[in-house]
């Protein structure tokens, strides 16, 4: 979105106390957003660890519902226009010096003013608690429509819009600029040529932007999440504190397991190559950015150090039989890159100690019976898992749970599960278990 425009509305979700809306990002997008219609937030790539973007889905929480039977649309409530006006700017001020071998003596100084005006007329439009409850009495459709199950396979979550702020009259916004500038200049070697300089530039247009009536400025939405007896809006939560589809710990384990019988075929030394290359770039601190980005681009260009060993074992991949999926590997790096520079170092000490199978399943049995709770309860760690790590060992792995958001006390075997722990504790899980294939598929 121009900043001019994404300024303007930051400044007035201030000045009307609606902090809690979102300002939209493109103005391409806006009016898919309105009440009733449901937005996405999947991952950027295949990776359940990736960064997730936000998207409208193109549908409404009606179109997944039984039909109610009323000719009537749900019920919202809308102010009346509210009209806001706003002139401002800032300041700027340049200063230089230039000494060329003392032949040539600069000094200069320019100042800028930037300044924007608008009158904006918008209206503020939400669905209120009524109209919830009776949608909630609603039943959704017998037949699961086939855009929300490729939602559900996307591991997706999904919000529905509960209020907007939209203009209610065309609008202009601008952003002028103002420039003055004063200075001297002189040749010491030719006496005669000295001078000064002044200039003031005229107010000029920067940017422009004219949106349209009705065009959808602000949004809030709420959390859609589906149980197994309906579905519901988390209208008091923190964003994402459910998942939506609550059945994602089956999903994340399938992925796993796909990424996991991809890596069987590789040859046994290549396995090695790329597991002692990347012990060494976790004990070194190197950086695990610059080796993805170069994957992402079909594993061209050149690199320095342990990343480099890998980028060049995985270019020889071309015409081989025996290739390295690369999307194992980013899928692998996906994962290490959540976690934090101590869970790192110990991560390297766990491969020495070749310990990683015994935390996987330790890891695994914290996950499967609390990967759909948003409460803050107890669990207890199974004692078999523990006996299997030694002492020094089982430090090393409680360091990598407490890194994750769990409170532990060796060797106390009782935590509080978190559910902001849960997602570094899935991206622990699946570098174990790709860390553990590479070692032993």
């Amino acid at each position: 979105m121009p900043s001019t425009v994404e300024k303007c509305v930051k400044e007035l979700l201030e000045k009307t106390g609606k902090g809690d809306l979102k300002p939209i990002k493109h103005l391409s997008t806006a009016n898919k957003l309105q009440v009733f219609n449901v937005m996405f937030k999947e991952h950027e790539t295949c990776s359940f660890f990736s960064k997730k973007i936000e998207k409208p889905a193109g549908f409404t929480i009606l179109d997944i519902l039984e039909d109610s039977g009323s000719s009537s649309a749900p019920e919202t409530v809308s102010s009346k226009p509210i009209n806001l006006h706003h002139y401002g700017g800032h300041d700027m001020q340049v200063a230089a010096n230039v000494d060329v071998n003392r032949k040539l003596e600069v000094s200069a100084s320019c100042e800028t003013a930037e300044v924007q005006k608008f009158a904006l007329q918008f209206q503020y439009t939400e669905i209120p608690k009524k109209t919830w409850t009776e949608l909630l009495k609603r039943k959704l459709l017998e037949k699961e429509p086939s855009f929300l199950q490729q939602l559900r396979r996307k591991k997706a979550n999904l919000y529905v819009v509960t209020a907007i702020m939209k203009l209610t009259k065309c609008t202009s916004l601008n952003a002028k600029e103002n420039v003055k500038g004063e200075g001297k200049l002189s040749f010491p070697l030719i006496s005669y040529l000295k001078g000064n300089f002044k200039g003031e530039g005229r107010k000029v247009p920067k940017d422009k932007m004219d949106l349209p009536e009705d065009t959808v400025i602000a949004y809030q939405r709420k959390q859609l999440v589906f149980k197994e007896d309906g579905w519901d809006i988390l209208y008091y939560s923190t964003d994402d504190e459910e998942e939506t589809f609550q059945d994602h710990f089956n999903l994340l384990q399938e992925e796993i397991c796909n990424q996991m019988k991809a890596l069987d075929s590789v040859p046994r030394k290549r396995r090695d190559t790329l597991f002692h290359s990347i012990l060494a770039m976790l004990k070194d601190g190197e950086d695990f950015q610059n080796l993805m980005d170069l994957l992402k681009e079909n594993c061209s260009g050149h690199l320095e150090g342990h990343g480099g060993t890998i980028l060049n074992e995985l270019q020889k991949n071309y015409e081989d039989p025996e290739a390295i999926p690369v999307h194992c590997i980013l899928y692998l790096l996906e994962a290490i890159m959540v976690l934090t520079d101590i869970q790192h170092d110990l991560l390297a000490q766990s491969m020495e100690r070749k310990i990683l199978a015994q935390q996987r399943e330790l890891v695994k049995s914290i996950l499967q019976p609390n990967f759909k709770c948003a409460r803050h309860i107890p669990f207890t760690l199974k004692p078999e898992l523990l006996a299997a790590l030694p002492d020094e060992e089982l430090d090393i792995t409680y360091g990598l749970l407490e890194e994750c958001g769990l409170t532990m006390e060796p060797p106390n075997p009782r935590s509080t599960w978190d559910v902001e722990a849960k997602q570094p504790l899935c991206s622990l899980y699946g570098t174990l278990s790709l860390l553990q294939q590479l070692v032993d598929p």
